[in-house]
C-alpha cells in the first residue's frame, strides 16, 4: 500500500518539512524524511533558528571559532543559518536535480527587523544569496507593502523568492504582481527565467485561530458552527486567485519565455486547535501544484493516519465564498483580522530574533572567556 505522504506527492502536493537544525543534519533525520515520508525541501523562519540554536551544544564549536575571530553577534548568526542552509541545499540536490529545480528547495528569511525597510531587504536577500551559493535555495521576504518592492528587485535579479506571511486575498494578488515584474525586469536583464523559483506562503491555522476567537466571543449557534472553517476557505480562495492569474495573457508570454509559476505555499499547517483533526490543513488543502510546508509533528500525524482522497480545493470556491461571507454576517471582520495577523506574525518573528540575539551573544561572552 502507498503511504498517505505519497499519496499527497501523486495528488501534485510538495511536502517540504517546517523546520532545520544541524542535529537534523548530522544524524541523518533530514535524509530519513526524505527517503521514507516524501520531504522534497526545507523551510526555515526564525524561530527555527532560535530554537535550533539555543538547544543542545551543536553550535558550541561554531560559536567558540566565531568568538576568537572577534566576529559580532550578527555576524555569528549569520554563519550559523547560512550554513546550516547551504548544508541542507547539498542534502537536497538530488531532488533539486530530478524536479528541474521545482522542489530540493531550502528556504532562508531575511532579518525580520527590515519587513519594513525596501533597500534593506534587497541588499540583505542578496547577501544572503552570495553567502548560501547554492542554486536551489530561497530567499524568504515577507509580503509586507513595503517587501513587495523588494520581492520583485530580487527576482529581477535571478534570485528565487519565497514570499512569506500573506494572509489576505488581496496581498496575495499583489504578491502574484510582485512576482510577475520581478521576472518581467529579470527577463530584461538577460537572466534565465526557467531557472527562478517562487512561492507564495500563505498561512492557514493562524486564521482560524483568530477568527475562532472572536466566534466564542459572539458565542451564538450560527458563530459556533463556522469554527475551523475560515483558514480552509481562505487558502482554497488563494488558489483560485493563483488558477486565476496564471491564465492570464500577461503570464503566458512570461511562460513561453521560459517561466515557472509562482507555487501556492500552505504555511502555518500545525493544528493550534486540539479539536481539530491534526491533519486538517494537509488532507483539506490538496490540489496540483501546490506545496505544503509542515513541523514534523503534522507530518508524522499525515504520515500515519492522513485519508488523501485527491483534490479538495476544485470546485470548493463557492462554498469558500459562502463562509467567509457568513463571518462578514456576523460581524467578523476580514480586513481586520488578515492585517492583524501580518502585524503579529512580523513581531512574532522579530521577537524569537531579538531573542536569539542576546541568547548567541551570552554564548560568545562564555566563549571568550573560556578562551
Amino acid at each position: 500500500m502507498t503511504t498517505p505522504t505519497q499519496q499527497l506527492s501523486d495528488a501534485g502536493v510538495s511536502i517540504w518539512l517546517d523546520d532545520l537544525s544541524r542535529t537534523r543534519l548530522e544524524t541523518g533525520t533530514l535524509r530519513k524524511l526524505i527517503e521514507e515520508k516524501n520531504v522534497v525541501g526545507v523551510t526555515t523562519n526564525p524561530s527555527i533558528f532560535h530554537a535550533a540554536i539555543t538547544s543542545g551544544t551543536d553550535y558550541d564549536a561554531t560559536i567558540a571559532a566565531q568568538a576568537a575571530a572577534g566576529a559580532t553577534i550578527e555576524e555569528t548568526i549569520f554563519e550559523i543559518t547560512t550554513t546550516d542552509v547551504a548544508d541542507a541545499c547539498d542534502l537536497f540536490a538530488p531532488v533539486a536535480a530530478a524536479t528541474n529545480g521545482v522542489d530540493g528547495r531550502v528556504s532562508i528569511e531575511v532579518d525580520p527587523r527590515l519587513a519594513w525597510d525596501t533597500a534593506g531587504t534587497i541588499a540583505e536577500a542578496k547577501h544572503l544569496y552570495k553567502k548560501v551559493n547554492k542554486d536551489n535555495v530561497h530567499i524568504k521576504i515577507p509580503a509586507t507593502l513595503e517587501g513587495l518592492e523588494a520581492i520583485t528587485a530580487t527576482l529581477a535579479e535571478g534570485i528565487s523568492v519565497n514570499v512569506t506571511l500573506i494572509f489576505s486575498l488581496e496581498r496575495y494578488r499583489a504578491v502574484i504582481n510582485a512576482f510577475q515584474l520581478g521576472l518581467e525586469q529579470a527577463k530584461e536583464n538577460g537572466h534565465d527565467l526557467s531557472k527562478i523559483h517562487s512561492v507564495a506562503s500563505f498561512f492557514v491555522s493562524r486564521v482560524d485561530s483568530e477568527i475562532d476567537k472572536r466566534l466564542d466571543a459572539i458565542g451564538t449557534e450560527e458563530a459556533k458552527a463556522l469554527k475551523g472553517k475560515a483558514g480552509v476557505a481562505n487558502a482554497r480562495l488563494a488558489y483560485q486567485v493563483y488558477e486565476e492569474l496564471f491564465s492570464t495573457e500577461r503570464w503566458a508570454l512570461l511562460a513561453e519565455a521560459g517561466a515557472l509559476p509562482q507555487r501556492p505555499l500552505w504555511a502555518s499547517t500545525g493544528v493550534k486547535d486540539p479539536a481539530y483533526p491534526d491533519t486538517l490543513y494537509v488532507t483539506e488543502l490538496v490540489a496540483p501544484g501546490v506545496v505544503n510546508t509542515m513541523p514534523e509533528k503534522t507530518l508524522d500525524a499525515t504520515f500515519d493516519h492522513g485519508v488523501v482522497t485527491g483534490d479538495t480545493i476544485t470546485g470548493t470556491y463557492t462554498e469558500a465564498n459562502a463562509t467567509l461571507d457568513a463571518l462578514e454576517a456576523l460581524g467578523v471582520s476580514y480586513n481586520e483580522v488578515v492585517a492583524l495577523l501580518e502585524s503579529e506574525g512580523l513581531d512574532k518573528f522579530v521577537a524569537s530574533w531579538k531573542e536569539l540575539l542576546a541568547d548567541v551573544e551570552g554564548a560568545l561572552a562564555s566563549a571568550r572567556k573560556a578562551s
